[in-house]
């Protein structure tokens, strides 16, 4: 018996030894890119652009303090973290070779970001009761939303920014979504049954009725998949599902019929080339941009993705496939799909019911955020005027990702604490 305790902890110890050895190789290669890329971006002028070489140090340093302090101490997922931070320093990098200023915007929002990501995974390891604060989450995200309609600016079409002073703007809807699954999962768990959950339901209708106001296609589609999904989830009640799904393909068709940029966008996706130098010239010079990069890219800052008007949000995709090429977008494509997966693994890992429902609700809205846009840009659907996660430039999306990862973290350090309180009991029934 002692002898297979030893072998058995020896195991566990060149296990524990082989992870850090594989965390410790995979951040020393993004912060190696990183050093890189900044480099070339300092020395591609002339004077040497001492801005970049403060990137060149900086970005590293952030990542080794993102998976060596915050992860660590917090005992966050180092892989989802990793996948995070290089993430966020592709956008840096790849935003500051367009636009300096943006690029150095970026890496400041970024920043707040890494505090984000803290407070939500601290907050899912701390608080045990989310009753009170998902009743008071459900009329505030409502107003929230209801704002950019009497208030806001705007914006090809959609109506979802608000200008605060001195901040410039923000999208209320951004935040809301970590708000969404929050409710969500509460409800779900804690009251069973359509009735049970009618708080829930009413509250996703509540915000999908804000979104439609604002003109909000894009995130109103998303808002919608990941109650549908989570719904499901929670009850398995597929009659109900498919009656949901029905109602939001004829929602879509509604919104088609009521709103003209929706028409315009469908008419683009299905012939950008018809209107090439007006409502299609961004489809149009996106794919050109994607053409043109190859499989390997054009380099570095390098190609004409600026003369895409949204190239810096919406189409941040073409500009990585032209400057990295077509094989780099597919790895970073390859990126996304680990932290969905990983974080439908730490769902179903988690010991309670809320637990795996907040994860799952969090891997599905980063996933779907992926797709929507990459599908767009790509020509696969019509195209929504949303983010990329953590590359594209705008401090909402940023910010509010980068809490999703946190609060998926916090689910994956409670996992762990639960497997090792099993561990501990497995010793002292086997001591007894």
């Amino acid at each position: 018996m002692a002898r297979k305790r030893r072998d058995g902890n020896t195991t566990k110890k060149d296990r524990r030894m082989s992870r850090k050895s594989a965390t410790r190789l995979t951040l020393s290669a993004i912060m190696l890119f990183e050093v890189s890329a900044c480099l070339l971006l300092a020395l591609r002028g002339n004077p040497i652009d001492l801005r970049a070489l403060g990137l060149a140090a900086g970005l590293p340093v952030l990542a080794w303090i993102s998976v060596n302090v915050i992860a660590k101490r917090l005992h966050a997922d180092a892989m989802l973290v990793m996948l995070m931070s290089f993430l966020c320093g592709l956008g840096v990098i790849l935003l500051y070779g367009l636009s300096p200023a943006r690029g150095l915007r970026h890496l400041q929002i970024y920043m707040v970001g890494i505090v984000a990501f803290a407070v939500c995974m601290v907050a899912v390891r701390l608080i045990h009761d989310w009753r009170a604060l998902c009743w008071l989450m459900l009329p505030l995200c409502v107003l929230l939303l209801l704002l950019p309609v009497a208030i806001g600016q705007e914006i090809n079409g959609a109506k979802n920014w608000i200008a605060v002073p001195f901040l410039g703007s923000f999208q209320p809807s951004e935040f809301a979504k970590v708000a969404l699954v929050i409710v969500l999962a509460q409800f779900f768990t804690s009251l069973r049954g359509v009735r049970g959950m009618l708080p829930a339901l009413l509250f996703a209708v509540g915000c999908l009725g804000a979104l439609m106001l604002q003109k909000d296609m894009g995130m109103a589609v998303m808002y919608y998949l990941v109650t549908l999904l989570m719904y499901w989830a929670a009850s398995s009640n597929a009659m109900f599902t498919l009656l949901g799904a029905v109602g939001g393909v004829a929602a879509s068709f509604l919104g088609y019929a009521m709103f003209a940029h929706v028409k315009v966008r469908v008419a683009i996706w299905r012939n950008p080339w018809s209107d090439a130098l007006g409502k299609g010239y961004q489809i149009v010079q996106a794919l050109m941009a994607i053409a043109s990069g190859g499989i390997f890219g054009l380099g570095l800052g390098m190609g004409q993705s600026r003369v895409i008007p949204e190239y810096s949000t919406d189409f941040i995709f073409a500009v990585l496939c032209e400057q990295f090429g077509i094989l780099f977008g597919v790895c970073v494509v390859a990126m996304y799909v680990i932290i969905v997966l990983r974080g439908i693994a730490i769902a179903l890992s988690a010991r309670t019911s809320f637990n795996a429902l907040l994860a799952l609700g969090c891997s599905l809205l980063i996933g779907l955020q992926t797709f929507v846009i990459i599908g767009g840009v790509i020509k696969m659907i019509p195209l929504t005027g949303i983010t990329l996660p953590f590359v594209s430039y705008g401090g909402s999306s940023l910010v509010a990702c980068m809490g999703i990862v946190g609060l998926l973290c916090g689910v994956a350090a409670k996992n762990s604490e639960a497997r090792r309180e099993d561990q501990r009991l497995a010793l002292l029934t086997e001591a007894v």
